[in-house]
């Protein structure tokens, strides 16, 4: 389980923040939030490197594409008649579903001297999941899985089926990587919810934009793929096994005084944001 190369992964001492069974009432627009906030204190060495998990359940996360599409309120209604709540993230990428069998994991490191370039911050995290998982596989890729939802070049898979994507975001000084685990449930079923969305969003309607054309048996959970019965749990644990494998020191700090002022002002951003591009259809 240990790591052998130097990388971001390396810090002398990590705090923690665990929001993984925090329920149905912990809202998405808070992690998103919460992670800026988080940026901003590390970004200032107010804080050390920061692990933060989180699950929201029955959530759909939007990304700004998403809102353009020429029937969105037909999408996004859709969604809500599934039992979803859609959101939209402030960073980039595409739709990906949030439920109870989904562990997020964001990675926040100082950048000051803009010393982590992109291609790094992705590395530390697929370093993060190999090493999680180096008893059960070595067979995790990182390429752009086609047919999956939220595509990208560090889509994580096994066998040309994807159970994870990772994104970045830049805030203050402060490097949030993100990830989000298809840990258990069906990653097909989940794939088949984007792929109405987006048949009902552009109904064959041209855009400027080109959006993926989902293949659900692209996509499947960490349990399907290993055959192995795992949990949120599980791979809470392993996450900080892991990080311990390097001699890091593991500290649970919850948010402080300073951070939760700042952390009321991101989650009005959040607000701002998503009534702009979704309170219309909302309210319809």
């Amino acid at each position: 389980m240990s790591i052998y190369k130097p990388n971001l992964l390396l810090q002398p001492k990590w705090r923690i923040i665990d929001q993984s069974s925090l329920g149905p009432g912990f809202d998405a627009k808070q992690s998103f939030a919460i992670d800026d906030t988080l940026c901003t204190s590390v970004g200032r060495n107010a804080s050390p490197a920061t692990v933060r998990s989180w699950v929201h359940h029955d959530t759909i996360v939007l990304g700004i594409q998403d809102t353009k599409l020429p029937h969105l309120a037909e999408g996004i209604h859709y969604l809500q008649e599934q039992g979803y709540k859609p959101i939209v993230r402030n960073s980039g990428g595409l739709a990906v579903v949030l439920d109870e069998g989904v562990l997020n994991i964001s990675l926040i490191f100082p950048d000051a001297e803009k010393g982590i370039d992109i291609d790094r911050g992705y590395d530390a995290m697929f370093d993060l999941i190999k090493a999680m998982f180096a008893s059960h596989t070595t067979d995790i890729e990182a390429k752009e899985i086609v047919g999956s939802y939220c595509p990208g070049s560090y889509d994580l898979s096994i066998d040309g089926q994807k159970f994870a994507g990772i994104s970045q975001r830049r805030v203050r000084g402060g490097v949030a990587v993100q990830i989000y685990l298809c840990v258990s449930g069906d990653g097909a079923k989940r794939a088949s919810v984007i792929k109405e969305f987006y048949k009902r969003g552009l109904q064959e309607a041209e855009t400027k934009f080109t959006y993926p054309t989902i293949v659900p048996e692209t996509m499947a959970s960490l349990s399907q793929l290993l055959n192995v019965e795992l949990t949120v749990s599980d791979l809470m644990m392993l996450t900080l096994q892991t990080l311990q494998s390097t001699g890091a020191s593991l500290e649970m700090i919850p948010l402080q005084a300073a951070e939760l002022e700042l952390f009321d002002t991101q989650l009005q951003r959040m607000y701002d944001r998503n009534e702009k591009a979704l309170g219309s259809v909302l309210k319809a």
